[in-house]
């Protein structure tokens, strides 16, 4: 790019996205809203826009580990730990509610990611499965294999598996 294009902007906007990741985002707003679009340093901004939209992903990701955590250990402990369960279902449930909150948050302000709510459970009750057997002192092989429930009764708020 002409060094004449970038005169309103920092000396080098790639050495700039190295050094200092915040300074170059305002500095790419600047340029956005003085429509400076030819000194816009478009491959990083490419690359962080398709991290923005990965991270929304992630973050429905990591809400359905936890909610299926928690639901697997309502579900094991009720039948094999009823004093367990006693204890701890009332948290679960809280959290679970307030998952299912975050999820439904999440796809209002995103409906792109509602048609990928089911491959997400599928490939989300794995580590689930790992992470409530870790909490419960179990094996992975004492929770169910697959996932028991449909992906509407995991996102259904008042949904609980007892």
């Amino acid at each position: 790019m002409p060094d004449h294009a970038r005169s309103h902007t920092l000396p080098d906007d790639s050495a700039l996205y190295a050094q200092d990741f915040f300074a170059w985002t305002r500095a790419q707003a600047a340029l956005l809203e003085t429509g400076q679009l030819s000194a816009l340093d478009i491959p990083h901004l490419m690359e962080e826009m398709l991290a923005l939209g990965s991270s929304e992903q992630s973050q429905l990701s990591n809400r359905v580990i936890v909610l299926l955590a928690h639901l697997l250990k309502g579900l094991w402990t009720a039948e094999h730990q009823p004093l367990v369960y006693d204890y701890n279902q009332r948290g679960w449930r809280i959290t679970c509610r307030n998952q299912r909150r975050a999820i439904e948050r999440l796809l209002r302000r995103n409906p792109s990611l509602r048609p990928t709510v089911p491959e997400e459970v599928l490939e989300s009750y794995p580590n689930a499965q790992g992470e409530a057997a870790l909490a419960l002192g179990l094996t992975e092989e004492m929770l169910p294999p697959e996932c028991p429930w449909t992906p509407e009764q995991v996102l259904e708020i008042d949904f609980w598996p007892v």
